[in-house]
């Protein structure tokens, strides 16, 4: 085993690197020890595999009916072998089935001052809420903290996937998951859905950032309170892509899951049940917290339930924000 070890250092990547051929760079303390586990069950298997490959072939040539006669039927056999192949198997076996039991723990078991982050995960967007009510469409975290998340889905079942980390958790409506890692690595990360959630699974990205506590704390600050510093329309732009309205509503016209935005404030809209309303300020309310009793025509009612996931001050800068999309 000592002699696998300078082979898996070499085929991991290291902090600081850019990552290795087989995965990205090492940013989180849960890296190291599941990247070695990958590498020494695969180095192992290897091994086997080309022993096993090799002795196979050889047997086929040394014992081929054409270079030797039928041997004599013989009951003999060696002991010392038959134990080899079978304790040295089974010690490996043991030994990795440890190495996934210690990493499975030390992944479920967060430490008691984990800092708390609630996600939520929606077709086709990541909602990030921190502990100082503070909300974020990308992920920030304080470098060298641990840090737990809470997740929770409002439509199907999604799976939050951070690559640069080594953690990935599934998603579930009617019920938390969590996952919890220390980041240990400043920068910028990828963060995925990793469950196939409907036709624009592949645009549910976001980013982690990772920052010293000092400037996340400043972040976390100004993020709690932007609505009150912004001008009412660009705060409303905040939040129409802070809520994933970005993900099905566009701001140009074009048609995505639901009507475009673009120059509809004060317009009549036809709905599903043949009536018309005027998109003003009270439609654009009850479309947010009541979206299925008012469906445009020619759209499926499959817009997320808003209420109590946003406030009064949300609704009254998203309504400036639509107002300020014009032809």
């Amino acid at each position: 085993m000592t002699l696998l070890l300078p082979l898996l250092a070499a085929l991991q990547s290291q902090p600081g690197q850019e990552g290795g051929f087989w995965f990205p760079v090492q940013a989180s303390n849960h890296a190291p020890f599941y990247d070695w586990v990958f590498f020494f069950i695969l180095i192992v298997s290897a091994v086997f595999l080309l022993a096993i490959t090799v002795s196979a072939i050889w047997f086929l040539f040394k014992y081929h009916r054409s270079r030797a006669p039928e041997p004599e039927p013989s009951t003999s056999h060696s002991t010392t072998i038959e134990i080899v192949w079978s304790v040295i198997p089974a010690f490996l076996l043991a030994y990795m089935f440890w190495l996934g039991f210690v990493g499975f723990m030390d992944h479920r078991t967060p430490p008691a001052d984990a800092y708390e982050i609630y996600a939520t995960g929606r077709k086709w967007s990541w909602s990030f809420t921190y502990p100082n009510g503070a909300e974020s469409e990308e992920l920030h975290v304080p470098l060298d903290r641990p840090v737990k998340i809470i997740m929770g889905s409002q439509d199907v079942i999604h799976s939050l996937f951070i690559p640069a980390f080594r953690v990935k958790q599934d998603v579930v409506p009617g019920r938390y998951t969590d996952l919890w890692f220390t980041a240990t690595m400043e920068g910028e990360f990828e963060l995925y859905c990793a469950e196939y959630c409907g036709k624009d699974h592949s645009s549910m990205q976001s980013t982690v950032f990772v920052q010293p506590e000092g400037q996340f704390n400043a972040w976390a600050e100004e993020a709690a309170d932007f609505i009150s510093k912004l001008p009412p329309a660009e705060a409303g732009a905040r939040v129409f892509k802070m809520k994933g309205c970005i993900a099905c509503h566009s701001t140009d016209g074009s048609v995505i899951t639901g009507p475009s935005f673009k120059g509809q404030f004060g317009t009549e809209r036809k709905l599903a049940d043949g009536s018309t309303v005027v998109m003003d300020e009270n439609y654009i309310r009850k479309s947010i917290l009541e979206p299925n009793s008012q469906v445009v025509a020619g759209f499926d009612p499959v817009m997320t339930n808003f209420q109590g996931q946003v406030t009064d001050d949300q609704i009254r800068v998203l309504i400036e924000y639509i107002k300020s999309v014009k032809e």
